[in-house]
């Protein structure tokens, strides 16, 4: 399965909401929350996010979201696993397939609605 955040080398604010599912003012204050999240900004002033930093932000919104971790307490295992790079590089891969699958799972459930009405009608 190939990995839908390493397709680009930059992503605009807006298709990381896409692809991460959270909107602009949380990727904003979880920026001033998080020091690993810091996207550059390109000529135009706008922020531009590369794929390192979208695993990042899902890592981020698992350990908020999934595991329930403060935003200290995921402040702190994200500084544990930067301790040993491959750890977080490890626990977000991990996260972006998980997301790649429930995504998945999305879009088909989706299908088999729309294939079940189309069958009913």
């Amino acid at each position: 399965m190939t990995d839908p955040v390493s397709k680009k080398a930059y992503y605009s604010i807006g298709e990381v909401c896409d692809l991460t599912g959270l909107k602009p003012h949380v990727l904003r204050y979880w920026e001033t929350q998080f020091n690993v999240l810091s996207p550059t900004k390109n000529r135009s002033g706008n922020r531009v996010y590369q794929p390192k930093e979208i695993k990042l932000i899902l890592l981020v919104k698992h350990l908020l979201y999934e595991e329930g971790y403060t935003i200290d307490g995921a402040r702190r295992k994200l500084e544990r696993l930067r301790r040993d790079e491959a750890g977080v590089n490890e626990a977000a891969s991990g996260i972006v397939n998980a997301e790649v699958v429930a995504e998945i799972k999305r879009d088909l459930g989706n299908l088999l609605q729309l294939l079940s009405r189309d069958a009913a009608t």
